[in-house]
Protein backbone atom coordinates (compact mmCIF):
# COMPACT_ATOMS: atom_id res chain seq x y z
CA UNK A 1 0.00 0.00 0.00
CA UNK A 2 1.24 3.42 -0.54
CA UNK A 3 2.33 5.87 1.93
CA UNK A 4 1.30 9.41 2.55
CA UNK A 5 2.96 11.97 4.82
CA UNK A 6 0.77 14.04 6.87
CA UNK A 7 2.66 17.14 8.54
CA UNK A 8 1.90 19.04 11.76
CA UNK A 9 3.05 22.14 13.65
CA UNK A 10 3.57 21.64 16.85
CA UNK A 11 5.86 23.62 19.61
CA UNK A 12 9.13 22.87 19.39
CA UNK A 13 10.16 22.78 23.54
CA UNK A 14 6.74 20.69 23.80
CA UNK A 15 7.63 18.30 21.79
CA UNK A 16 11.23 17.73 22.70
CA UNK A 17 9.85 16.96 26.17
CA UNK A 18 7.77 14.41 24.33
CA UNK A 19 9.93 13.02 22.70
CA UNK A 20 12.24 12.54 25.89
CA UNK A 21 9.72 10.90 28.46
CA UNK A 22 7.94 9.03 25.07
CA UNK A 23 11.64 7.63 24.72
CA UNK A 24 11.81 7.15 28.22
CA UNK A 25 8.88 4.01 27.67
CA UNK A 26 10.85 2.84 24.31
CA UNK A 27 8.13 4.60 22.75
CA UNK A 28 8.16 7.31 19.68
CA UNK A 29 6.14 10.49 18.84
CA UNK A 30 5.91 8.87 14.95
CA UNK A 31 4.66 5.82 16.67
CA UNK A 32 2.40 6.80 18.93
CA UNK A 33 0.60 9.26 15.89
CA UNK A 34 0.37 6.09 13.91
CA UNK A 35 -2.13 4.22 16.50
CA UNK A 36 -3.88 7.44 17.26
CA UNK A 37 -4.30 7.86 13.09
CA UNK A 38 -5.37 4.28 12.96
CA UNK A 39 -8.42 4.87 16.38
CA UNK A 40 -9.28 7.77 13.70
CA UNK A 41 -9.63 6.13 10.68
CA UNK A 42 -11.71 3.02 12.60
CA UNK A 43 -13.72 5.79 14.63
CA UNK A 44 -14.51 8.33 11.60
CA UNK A 45 -14.55 5.38 8.36
CA UNK A 46 -17.74 3.45 7.90
CA UNK A 47 -16.84 -0.58 8.57
CA UNK A 48 -18.51 -1.26 5.24
CA UNK A 49 -15.60 1.20 3.50
CA UNK A 50 -12.75 0.20 5.67
CA UNK A 51 -13.99 -3.47 4.11
CA UNK A 52 -14.11 -2.65 0.80
CA UNK A 53 -10.48 -0.74 1.62
CA UNK A 54 -9.12 -4.14 3.19
CA UNK A 55 -10.44 -5.99 -0.09
CA UNK A 56 -9.06 -3.99 -2.27
CA UNK A 57 -5.62 -4.48 -0.77
CA UNK A 58 -5.95 -8.09 -0.86
CA UNK A 59 -7.53 -8.93 2.71
CA UNK A 60 -10.12 -11.20 3.50
CA UNK A 61 -13.98 -10.08 3.66
CA UNK A 62 -14.82 -9.01 7.39
CA UNK A 63 -10.89 -9.05 8.15
CA UNK A 64 -11.61 -5.21 9.73
CA UNK A 65 -15.08 -5.91 11.27
CA UNK A 66 -13.44 -8.93 13.05
CA UNK A 67 -10.22 -6.47 14.55
CA UNK A 68 -12.51 -4.15 16.27
CA UNK A 69 -15.22 -6.13 17.09
CA UNK A 70 -14.76 -8.07 20.81
CA UNK A 71 -16.04 -11.76 20.95
CA UNK A 72 -20.25 -11.55 22.11
CA UNK A 73 -20.14 -13.39 25.63
CA UNK A 74 -23.12 -14.52 26.39
CA UNK A 75 -24.75 -12.75 30.09
CA UNK A 76 -23.91 -15.03 33.48
CA UNK A 77 -26.51 -17.40 33.76
CA UNK A 78 -27.48 -17.81 30.52
CA UNK A 79 -26.99 -20.28 27.88
CA UNK A 80 -24.61 -19.35 24.41
CA UNK A 81 -27.21 -19.63 21.61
Amino acid sequence: MKKANVTVSYDEEKLAALRLYLEQKGLTVEGELRTAVEALYTKAVPGNVREFLDLRRGGTAGESERRRRPAVQAPEGCEAP
